[in-house]
């Protein structure tokens, strides 16, 4: 049988495991999203020393990997002044009509259903500078933001 016919075993059909992506940019957080690093870094670690099965182990590593990257190369920003939009700001703002708060963090700490927007997605670039009363472009439409607070949360 010609050496082409054979398969040495099932290992080499897989598909491959890519590494997990990391958000271009820098990695800015604010502190609650350092302690949310630090702790799935610690979650990982524990959760890998009670594993046995070499793909749960390799998945795993995977994603410790990807949190010791995100913990290494993390840019802890100062609290901001509340003055103007910023990074680690609350912001109530009315767009088209509709009155929304969000916060404005990291790629890590972002979860749009919790309010909590990166500070790269276009709704918060924005709104980044503006003060109390300031009508924004937005979607090619003139005005279309108009910020109504500005908060700094005590975390």
């Amino acid at each position: 049988m010609s050496v082409a016919f054979r398969r040495e075993g099932d290992d080499e059909h897989l598909e491959p495991k890519f590494e997990l992506p990391i958000p271009p940019g820098p990695n800015l957080v604010t502190t609650r999203g350092l302690a949310q690093i630090h702790g799935k870094v610690a979650e990982l670690q524990a959760a890998l020393s009670g594993l046995t099965q070499e793909a749960e182990i390799a998945a795993l590593k995977r994603d410790l990997r990807y949190w010791h990257t995100r913990q290494t190369t993390a840019q802890l920003i100062a609290k901001p002044d509340g003055s103007r939009v910023a990074f680690g700001t609350t912001v109530t703002f009315a767009l088209k009509g509709v009155t929304r708060t969000i916060s404005i963090v990291g790629s890590d700490e972002a979860n749009p259903a919790e309010g909590l927007l990166d500070f790269s997605a276009p709704l918060c670039r924005a709104m980044t500078g503006g003060e109390v009363g300031d009508l924004l472009d937005f979607g090619n439409n003139s005005d279309a933001i108009e910020i109504l607070a500005i908060q700094v949360p005590t975390m």
